[in-house]
C-alpha cells in the first residue's frame, strides 16, 4: 500500500464538484458585511460568524491599518521569546477586565487555543471530562491530552466524554473516575452546529460535587449571549463558578487570534507550559489592533446584540412559520435541519443560485437524520435581507417538498 492511495481513491468532492453541488471554498472577492461578492455574484450572506459585523467597521479597519504602519505586518517570534507586544499585553489586560478575570492569555489561532490549555492542564493520572458534541478544536486538546493523561496500570485512558449536554450523564460518567483524580470538564458553550447553549448551572452542580475544574468554549457566545455579551458564564450568572473561559477573535471580534481567562496561577502556568504558545509566532499587531477596536464597540455600543439576537429570533420564527425544521436555541446560530444530504446540496445551490449564502452542513460531520443548512445572523442584516432570505427560502423549499 502506498500512503498516498486514499488520496487518489477519494472522489467524492470531485463528483460533488461535477454535479455542481459543491458548497465549500467559494472565493468571496468582496465583503460588505451582510452582502458579499462570490464568483461574480452578489448575495445576502447568512452563513457568516460576524456576529456584530464588525469586520467592515471603518474603526476597525482604521485600527488594524494603523498597527501595519506602527509594527510592521508580523512579530517574527513566539510571545514567549521576540514576539510580544505592548498590544498583546493590552488586550489581555482589556479581556480579562471585560470577563471579570485576573487574568488572560492570547493564542495565535481560536483552534489552537483549546491545544493550549487541555494537554497543558491535564496530565498523567488526570481527565478531561468532556460533551460528545464538542467543537473539533477541544477533540483536537482532547486527543493530544490522552497520549499523556492516563493510568498505566489500570488502563483507564485520561479523556471520557458524555452525551450531549446531558447533565445527568455527565455526573454518571464522572462518579466512575477515580475520586482522587483532578478533572477538568470541558463544554462549548453555545454549540457551533445547532446554536444549543450548554446547561451550565446542571454542570457546576456536578463538578462541586465531584471537584472538577470548568472549561467552557466561548466561540458563538462572546458578543452574542450574557451580559453586555460576556458568554456563557454571564448569561447564568456563574462567572465565579465557571474557572476557565476560552475564545476567539475571529468571530464577534472581526479578527484572528483566540484567548483565555482565568485565574492568574493558571494563566501564568500556561503561559509558562503551553507548547501551543510557546513554539508559536505571536498574533500579528493587525490582528490584535483589530481585536482591541471591535472590544471598544462591544463595550460601547451593546445595542449591537440586541439587534444581532432580535434578528436571528426573527429568522428562526419565520422559518417555523414556513414549516421548516428548526434549532429552538435563542442564540445567533439557526439551523434549518434537512435531513437528507442530496436535499441539502441541492437546496445549497438552489438558495445560492438566487442569491443567499448559507452553509451546509452533512455526514460525517452531522448524524444522520440532522444533514442541515445552518443559516446564522449579524446585527447589520436589514429586513431587507432578512425578508429575502425567508422567502427564497421559501419558495426553494416548496420547490424541493421539505415544506408545503
Amino acid at each position: 500500500m502506498d500512503l498516498f492511495d486514499k488520496c487518489r481513491s477519494f472522489t467524492r468532492a470531485d463528483e460533488t464538484k461535477a454535479l455542481g453541488l459543491y458548497p465549500y471554498f467559494h472565493a468571496i472577492s468582496e465583503n460588505e458585511g451582510p452582502v458579499v461578492m462570490i464568483e461574480g455574484r452578489k448575495v445576502i450572506m447568512a452563513g457568516s460568524n460576524n456576529y456584530l459585523g464588525l469586520t467592515a467597521h471603518p474603526k476597525v479597519k482604521e485600527a488594524a491599518a494603523q498597527a501595519v504602519q506602527k509594527y510592521g505586518t508580523g512579530c517574527s517570534g513566539s510571545r514567549y521569546l521576540t514576539g510580544t507586544l505592548d498590544l498583546h499585553v493590552e488586550l489581555e489586560g482589556r479581556l480579562a477586565k471585560f470577563f471579570g478575570k485576573e487574568d488572560c492569555l492570547l493564542y495565535s489561532t481560536g483552534y489552537q487555543t483549546a491545544q493550549g490549555i487541555i494537554p497543558t492542564l491535564v496530565q498523567r493520572g488526570e481527565f478531561v471530562v468532556s460533551d460528545k458534541d464538542n467543537h473539533a478544536c477541544i477533540v483536537a486538546g482532547n486527543l493530544m491530552a490522552a497520549g499523556a493523561a492516563s493510568y498505566i496500570d489500570d488502563g483507564q485512558q485520561g479523556v471520557v466524554r458524555y452525551k450531549h449536554n446531558d447533565m445527568k450523564h455527565l455526573e454518571t460518567v464522572i462518579s466512575k473516575l477515580p475520586v482522587e483524580a483532578p478533572k477538568l470538564i470541558v463544554s462549548d458553550g453555545v454549540f457551533s452546529t445547532s446554536g444549543e447553549i450548554v446547561d451550565l448551572p446542571n454542570m457546576v452542580r456536578v463538578a462541586k460535587k465531584y471537584n472538577a475544574k470548568i472549561l467552557v468554549d466561548d466561540a458563538h457566545a462572546v458578543g452574542v449571549i450574557g451580559k453586555g455579551g460576556r458568554g456563557t458564564a454571564s448569561h447564568y450568572g456563574l462567572e465565579k463558578e465557571t474557572d476557565l473561559t476560552m475564545g476567539t477573535f475571529s468571530k464577534t471580534f472581526a479578527s484572528l487570534g483566540g484567548f483565555v481567562v482565568g485565574d492568574r496561577p493558571v494563566v501564568n502556568y500556561l503561559k509558562h507550559h503551553a507548547p501551543a504558545l510557546i513554539f508559536s509566532a505571536s498574533p500579528t499587531p493587525a490582528s490584535v489592533a483589530a481585536a482591541l477596536a471591535a472590544l471598544d464597540i462591544l463595550e460601547k455600543e451593546p445595542e449591537r446584540i440586541d439587534r444581532l439576537m432580535n434578528n436571528a429570533r426573527t429568522m428562526r420564527e419565520g422559518f417555523k412559520a414556513m414549516g421548516f425544521r428548526v434549532g429552538e436555541h435563542d442564540s445567533a446560530v439557526v439551523p434549518v435541519i434537512i435531513g437528507d444530504t442530496e436535499k441539502v446540496l441541492i437546496m445549497w445551490k438552489l438558495l445560492f443560485e438566487s442569491g443567499v449564502f448559507v452553509n451546509a452542513f452533512i455526514r460525517p460531520g452531522v448524524p444522520p437524520g440532522m444533514e442541515m443548512l445552518r443559516t446564522s445572523y449579524m446585527a447589520t442584516h436589514e429586513a431587507e435581507h432578512l425578508d429575502k432570505i425567508l422567502a427564497v427560502f421559501s419558495a426553494v423549499g416548496k420547490k424541493l417538498g421539505v415544506i408545503n
